[in-house]
């Protein structure tokens, strides 16, 4: 049965199970819907981090899209092997207690910070594009925020990946209406872009401060989707791979504001005005759709500092949540374009600490990493037997998944649990007994 439930996969040149496909796949996009928010769909960050250098501006931004592959696989893989119920599961194991609270403190800030410039950032758009009052904007993203926190968690994750594939086609679609058949003075571009008031002073500090912003904002929420997954080769995929699509969401977004500087320098959202040239209707379809993605960052970040202090408590959470998001919405008539400028570099900064615990971690627990990923094979091995007609599952299989279980750093009946729920999806049975 679960044989013909298989598609080829070009880049690993083998068979791979659908349901892992399918896994990995909406992690990865999930991933982008946290990460790309505001400042990246709309290019205001990119205005004040990159293109205020010029051409060097853009060389910073590969060097930002390769962390981005590397840490978003770090991020989700460690997720996946502590099982993380919110970033403290992991933070206490990576990091001396000293460290771990200060990161925690500073994960704890940022989530609030940047979810108010995101709630901010929507009221810009929705003024900017559709003549709303901005404080009415970011109403209406408030709103969807504590609405969609009372949704189960498999189909928030959906709701965070939906619009993922729409936004890197749009982008596809407004870069090659920018070059193709055109040509641009780069150098007279360069000296315009440098006007731009820098965010940080250099370039490549520039890509590291971004990027540790990308991390403070995104690994609470990362670390989540992380540890819904069971199997760690999925989590390193759906990491890598959402990672490189954030890569190449900012470089198109980057080349293409950089070709069009000149019209976009002082616009609240530049990547609306570059999308007005092309067509009014396509202009509406792109706003619609950066409100979406501003209201995933803003989600994520609200859900995930709620879920650390509620923890399990589902009533708690969305008490905590809809506090923060009241007061997220009163803060954010400070204004998104004056907001990211100023508290951005500060939360930059500080993130940059996460970056070095982060890869010490991964350095320091690879083997065990990829011990726990055979474990974790063992396990669903064992107990598919219950359902392969020439295999007989006895009650050594029984005591040998019992025993796998108990030597995982995750929590024994948690991944059991898992493993046996990953197990009956695999081979279609809705009976779970």
């Amino acid at each position: 049965m679960f044989a013909k439930r298989v598609i080829y996969c070009l880049y690993k040149k083998e068979w791979i199970s659908i349901i892992d496909f399918k896994r990995y796949t909406s992690v990865a996009l999930a991933y982008v819907g946290i990460v790309v928010g505001a400042g990246l769909s709309s290019g205001q960050d990119i205005l004040q981090y990159f293109l205020c250098f010029g051409k060097n501006g853009i060389f910073a931004v590969v060097i930002l899209g390769i962390l981005n592959m590397i840490f978003g696989g770090i991020i989700i893989t460690l997720g996946c092997y502590y099982k993380s119920d919110n970033h403290q599961d992991v933070l206490e194991q990576i990091a001396h207690p000293f460290i771990s609270r200060i990161i925690d403190l500073t994960l704890i800030v940022s989530g609030f910070v940047i979810g108010f410039v995101m709630i901010a950032g929507a009221g810009a758009n929705a003024h900017q594009q559709f003549g709303i009052p901005a404080w009415l904007g970011a109403l209406i993203c408030s709103a969807l925020i504590i609405g969609v926190s009372f949704l189960d968690f498999g189909k928030i994750t959906g709701i965070l990946g939906v619009f993922t594939p729409v936004i890197i086609v749009m982008l596809l679609v407004i870069t090659a209406y920018t070059f193709i058949g055109k040509s641009y003075d780069f150098g007279a571009l360069g000296e315009v872009a440098k006007t731009i008031e820098p965010a940080v002073p250099f370039p490549i500090m520039s890509a590291i401060n971004y990027y540790s912003i990308c991390a403070v904002s995104g690994v609470s929420m990362a670390f989540v989707l992380g540890g819904s997954m069971l199997k760690i080769g999925n989590a390193q995929k759906g990491g890598f791979i959402g990672g490189t699509i954030i890569g190449l969401i900012i470089f198109c977004a980057a080349i293409t504001l950089f070709a069009n500087i000149d019209t976009v320098k002082d616009a609240d959202i530049p990547m609306l005005a570059v999308v007005n040239e092309i067509s009014p209707i396509f202009a509406f379809a792109y706003a619609v759709v950066i409100f979406t993605l501003i209201f995933n960052t803003a989600f994520s970040l609200f859900y995930a500092t709620a879920k650390r202090f509620a923890g399990n408590h589902e009533k708690k959470l969305h008490i905590y949540l809809i506090a923060m998001v009241v007061i997220g919405y009163i803060c954010s008539f400070f204004g998104f374009k004056e907001l990211v400028a100023i508290l951005y570099p500060i939360l930059g900064y500080v993130g940059t600490l996460l970056l070095v615990v982060l890869l010490a971690a991964w350095v320091r627990e690879k083997e065990n990493v990829m011990a726990e990923k055979l474990r974790r094979r063992k396990m669903i091995r064992i107990f598919s037997k219950k359902f392969e007609e020439d295999e007989d599952y006895t009650k050594k299989d029984i005591k040998k998944l019992q025993n796998l279980g108990e030597e995982s750093i995750a929590d024994t009946d948690v991944l059991r649990q898992d493993v046996i729920d990953f197990v009956h999806e695999k081979y279609g049975e809705s009976d779970k007994n």
